[in-house]
This record gives structure tokens, sequence and C-alpha cells, in this order.
């Protein structure tokens, strides 16, 4: 799951009166709770060092996303439109996560225009993550996959 949703579901938290967020997005899930810490209501100074914790936590999470980026590469979509992890509906994918595949191996498919595009990997080495679910609507620069340098 992309660092800048779980950033934007912590702020979601924070700004409401839930206690508690899950979130499932394939096989990843996510779930935040509120610390509800009774000291709070006693003595106000305290309020600022959970904040600050919270704020600890997503510095350090990023730090982690870009040491994993520094060990993998992307392969991202050259144009916007629908991602297909196959040649056809039911179809096995053309690569999953720990598949080893080679700089040039056919990744996806996206569908611009009512065109299909065949993706191939710039890269050789293992699949780390598949980032996109199958028929799903893509940015130009989006990441796909990450694959092991």
């Amino acid at each position: 799951m992309d660092i800048r949703k779980v950033k934007k579901l912590i702020e979601m938290l924070e700004n409401s009166n839930l206690e508690e967020i899950e979130i499932q997005e394939g096989e990843e899930s996510v779930r935040l709770v509120k610390s509800t810490n009774k000291t709070q209501a006693i003595a106000p100074q305290s309020i600022v060092l959970p904040q600050d914790a919270v704020a600890q936590e997503v510095v350090d999470l990023s730090v982690t996303e870009k040491e994993t980026k520094e060990d993998a590469n992307s392969i991202n979509s050259p144009m916007v439109g629908t991602f297909y992890a196959s040649a056809s509906p039911g179809a096995k994918p053309f690569i999953s996560v720990g598949d080893i595949i080679a700089e040039g191996d056919v990744v996806c498919i996206v569908e611009a225009m009512k065109m299909m595009n065949e993706i191939k990997s710039d890269f050789s080495g293992t699949v780390l993550s598949v980032n996109v679910e199958n028929s799903e609507p893509v940015e130009y620069g989006q990441s796909l996959f990450e694959i092991s340098k």
C-alpha cells in the first residue's frame, strides 16, 4: 500500500470521531487505532507528546520506503490507461511476486484508446511487488512493479 494513502488515512482518523480504521487492498491491509491516553484529560500538556510520536512514526515509515526503493527498480506505466495482469480474463498473470524475470519480458498490458500495449521489463531480477490490481486505471509514470536489482 502506498505511503501517501497511509498518511491520508492517519489524517482522516485524527480529524474524525472514529477510534480506528482498517483498510484492506488485495493482500495488504492497514489498521490504524487512535491512542486514548487517560492522562490527556488530566494533563493537557501530554497531548503534544502522542502527536509527536505519530509524526515520528510517519517519518520513519517514509525512510523505510525510500530505503526499499533504493534496493529495487520500478517498472512504471508509460501511459494513462487500464492495467491488465494477464493476456485474457481468467488467464495466468504475466508475472507474480517472487517470479524471476529477464530484461525484455512482457510484464503486463496497458490498454489506452482501445489499443492493447504490452509493457516490457527494462530490468532483470525478482519481482518484489505488484503495485496495481488487475483492471485498475493507471496514470503516466505510476509504479506498476518493483523488481530487485
